[in-house]
């Protein structure tokens, strides 16, 4: 069953005459310094902290310059309206894909070849850069956190795939072990030194920086094309879901690759996943097919959602309702789901009105 639109945020309500005008707008209406005025239509990934606040990370696809921003909303409700953020930055170039590091810092992919970090201050109302590295020769395509927060993964077009020191600003290892254009990179839940990546050359890569050949290939019969995103199950550091340009989801073990389960969820490109914080946890995909699904631990559908008209791009489940996931795409939507509960979860507050 599709879902209606998200709810637009209410018109700012008229000033009453006078001097009140500027306290009565105030509250509603109020754009933070340094806050661009304009969001880019294309939105590139949505992240929920801890606490519930949203971050969007926006691109600028179809002018002479790709431009892009990132923006904060403590009201997930409001976004993507601008003038609700609690925060927002121009950046240089596009934003390819970001991460939350710890509560107050945002890490960047850019189109413009930079991993840039960023950090909340002055009462979380400005968004100021800590350090933007040229070390990648191409646009760098993803990014991922260590577990720990002080270090990071990037992979780009350059085939490359480097770790970063956060605190120190500087690249630790830098490898070419790819020999295409790397899709996506994805940490492992309690382990900063294991890592995964995939890239355009076919090939999902294994990574512990600790080996002295820290790459091991993980070849999986269930994905047949190129893969193009992986993330890790948080409760089983063996597992990890594959998603492929032909749209097939598996669940693969990395001791035992051959055994994937593996299910067609879409008709295009996987393009991301989130697993949710169920005791069984639910993986929700999004896909060129323009389309929201999510999985049992079966691999079996429990949701579907193609309310989105163009490709969704970034996806994240509400810290404070495990039954809410958010879904953002290049169509410049928000939308907010209501997934069903597993039998024996409970849900909390939802904090979206639908």
């Amino acid at each position: 069953m599709e879902e209606p639109p998200p709810e637009q945020p209410p018109p700012p309500p008229a000033a009453p005459a006078g001097g009140e005008a500027a306290a009565a707008a105030g509250p509603e209406w109020n754009i933070p310094p340094n806050a661009p005025a304009c969001m880019e239509r294309h939105l590139e990934g949505a992240h929920y902290r801890a606490d519930g606040a949203l971050l969007l990370g926006a691109s600028g696809l179809s002018g002479r310059c790709w431009a892009g921003s990132l923006w904060v909303f403590a009201d997930p409700r409001r976004a993507p309206s601008e003038g609700f953020c609690t925060a927002g930055v121009q950046t240089e170039a596009g934003v390819a894909d970001l991460r939350w590091v710890a509560d107050r810092g945002i890490l960047v992919a850019s189109d413009s070849g930079a991993v840039e970090l960023w950090e909340l201050d002055e009462n979380e109302t400005l968004i100021v850069n800590k350090f933007c590295k040229y070390e990648h020769d191409d646009i760098v395509m993803t990014v991922a956190v260590l577990a720990g927060s002080t270090q990071a993964v990037s992979g780009g077009r350059d085939f490359c795939v480097k770790v970063w020191d956060l605190p120190q600003q500087t690249v630790l290892h830098s490898y070419r072990a790819h020999s295409g254009s790397v899709t996506c990179v994805a940490s492992c839940p309690g382990k900063d030194t294991v890592f995964l990546s995939c890239a355009e050359d076919s090939r999902t890569l294994l990574w512990d920086t600790r080996c002295p050949k820290p790459a091991t290939r993980i070849v999986c019969s269930a994905c047949n094309h190129l893969p193009t995103s992986v993330m890790w199950h948080p409760q089983k550091s063996d597992i990890f879901a594959l998603g492929d340009e032909n749209g097939t989801v598996a669940l693969v073990d990395t001791k035992n690759p051959d055994s994937a389960l593996s299910s067609a969820v879409h008709a295009r490109s996987i393009t991301g996943f989130a697993f949710s914080t169920h005791s069984s946890p639910l993986l929700a995909s999004i896909s060129e097919d323009c389309s929201v699904a999510v999985l049992d631990s079966d691999l079996s559908e429990v949701f579907r959602n193609r309310s989105h008209r163009d490709f969704v791009k970034g996806l994240s489940w509400s810290p404070s309702d495990n039954a809410l996931l958010t879904t953002v795409g290049w169509d410049h939507q928000v939308l907010h789901h209501t997934v069903p509960i597993p039998t024996g979860e409970a849900s909390g507050v939802n904090c979206v009105k639908e």
